[in-house]
């Protein structure tokens, strides 16, 4: 059944209790005392154990008493009496699941708790997004396990703009923004099993709840810690579509800068230019080193128009290397800075894409990526690197150097495995999926742990489809394995992620 909490004075009679009943028995401090309570989110239970004794603890829920998922496991707090808190997340809405505890001791023993009932609460009145799931080819090997991270897109209404679904198409977590304007760009689950959001001013962490952990602003904190650590380069007016986590617990957040130019060719007068610019945080969000655009691009190559110049989407750490490489779209191209793990002097070591610093293989400028999102990297051995990117195929240019104007079949997209060679200086495309549609904006890609390829379309249909996630097999004529068809808003990125918690899969 499902309980509401315990108050403080019932806490202490039951932990005398507990403790009198556990004299004579195997532990001495007595039986845990567990409580189940609902949250803000309907989606999310709060799981309080009190262990009197040195212990980690876990949750596992389901539908019925067989259970099936489960959380991670954390240790209980080092006050007297010891508690831990789970917040147990990863349920459809309106529907009735069970849960229990365990309780794992230092010396190897564990103690499992009764079951316990949960009903969770329904969705926002205010959604509007429709999930439909379809499996095309039911001979193929099922989809990858785990769930799916929406990252929506929308201004002038509310909708759910973070949310995770099964792959059933059932929505299990959301973040209520309860507002027409923040929406997260993007969101990210984090090592210790928080989320962090991007809210163009605001850099947000908070837990499955929806509580804020922590949060620094670009206009309230943000520049001026700038400016005490003495970065004065350049002024941050936002920060936008991507942030990287390292494994040292830094961020590299993605943002904005402008700087005006005067009589740029064929821009008579001054120019208000908007550039990207990187800012590296430190554990406790403190900024330890930058980068500018304006440093080390010519402002003359503008694919796509000023005052717009670079408008990257994406940064990605380089394990091989303590490298950065950022995606600029109005550059198309992917390039590589010297970060080295925070000493890099900035400069930029290669451009990837056409009219960059490699040849691609035949020679066919069609076959290079055109303002593409989301590279990952696959695989990195010494020079040979493989990548996975989005090709939304913006203004891509034809085997004799004619770009695509309008829309499909002129201008397509493409889900590529490139591999590159950082010493040859030559790339060429090892697979490819081109599903027949033209997604102008967005998108994400990723190898997946089956060998699958998912990719998201962020807008290749008219309505009521927004958006495409298709897993695919990784052969010559790649197969549908799992499709999913968001109506009702725009997926900037989607993604397959093993859970929401840290260290577990679900299946």
């Amino acid at each position: 059944m499902h309980r509401l909490p315990l108050s403080l004075a019932s806490v202490l009679g039951l932990f005398l209790i507990a403790s009198l009943a556990g004299c004579g028995s195997g532990r001495e401090s007595g039986t845990p005392l567990t409580n189940v309570a609902t949250t803000k989110n309907p989606l999310v239970a709060q799981y309080d154990v009190t262990t009197f004794d040195p212990a980690s603890v876990w949750v596992e829920f389901g539908p019925d008493a067989s259970y099936g998922r489960q959380t991670s496991m954390m240790a209980a707090s080092d006050s007297s009496p010891r508690q831990a808190t789970v917040l147990v997340a990863g349920m459809k809405a309106k529907s009735t699941y069970h849960m229990r505890a365990h309780v794992e001791y230092p010396d190897g023993t564990s103690w499992v708790d009764a079951d316990h009932t949960f009903k969770t609460g329904p969705l926002p009145s205010y959604n509007q997004l429709t999930l439909t799931v379809t499996r095309p080819s039911p001979s193929l090997n099922v989809a990858q396990s785990g769930v799916e991270l929406l990252d929506v897109t929308a201004t002038g209404t509310k909708n759910l703009r973070g949310a995770v679904a099964d792959l059933d198409g059932n929505i299990i977590w959301y973040q209520d923004f309860n507002s027409t304007d923040l929406w997260p760009f993007p969101i990210k689950t984090m090592p210790n099993g928080d989320i962090l959001l991007n809210l163009a001013d605001e850099l947000r962490e908070i837990n499955l709840v929806g509580d804020v952990i922590r949060t620094v602003t670009v206009s309230g904190d943000l520049n001026s810690r700038m400016q005490l650590a003495g970065f004065t380069s350049f002024h941050l007016d936002g920060i936008h579509h991507d942030i990287a986590t390292l494994p040292n617990g830094h961020l590299i957040l993605l943002g904005n800068a402008t700087k005006t130019f005067t009589n740029l060719p064929g821009y008579p007068g001054d120019t208000r230019v908007i550039g990207d610019v990187l800012v590296d945080l430190d554990p406790d969000w403190n900024p330890v080193w930058t980068w500018s655009s304006f440093d080390h691009l010519d402002i003359n190559r503008h694919l796509m128009g000023l005052p717009d110049w670079t408008h990257s989407n994406a940064v990605i750490y380089s394990p091989d290397d303590g490298n950065l490489m950022v995606s600029m779209r109005h550059q198309s191209w992917v390039i590589k800075i010297d970060y080295a793990d925070g000493n890099g002097t900035g400069g930029i070591l290669w451009r990837l894409g056409n009219e960059g610093d490699f040849s691609i293989d035949g020679g066919d400028p069609s076959q290079w990526f055109y303002a593409q999102h989301y590279p990952q990297i696959v695989s990195d051995s010494g020079s040979l690197m493989t990548l996975t990117i989005f090709d939304n195929g913006n203004l891509r240019e034809d085997d004799v150097g004619n770009q695509c104007t309008g829309s499909y079949p002129a201008c397509y997209s493409r889900a590529i495995l490139m591999q590159v060679d950082e010493s040859a200086k030559t790339a060429s495309v090892q697979w490819q999926d081109a599903p027949g549609y033209y997604s102008f904006w967005g998108g994400s890609i990723g190898v997946l742990e089956n060998g699958d390829v998912e990719f998201a379309m962020s807008s290749p249909f008219a309505n009521p489809i927004g958006s495409r996630i298709m897993e695919v097999t990784q052969t010559a004529t790649p197969e549908i394995v799992w499709q999913m068809d968001i109506a009702g808003g725009n997926a900037y990125r989607a993604y397959r992620i093993p859970s929401l918690y840290p260290g577990v899969t679900w299946h």
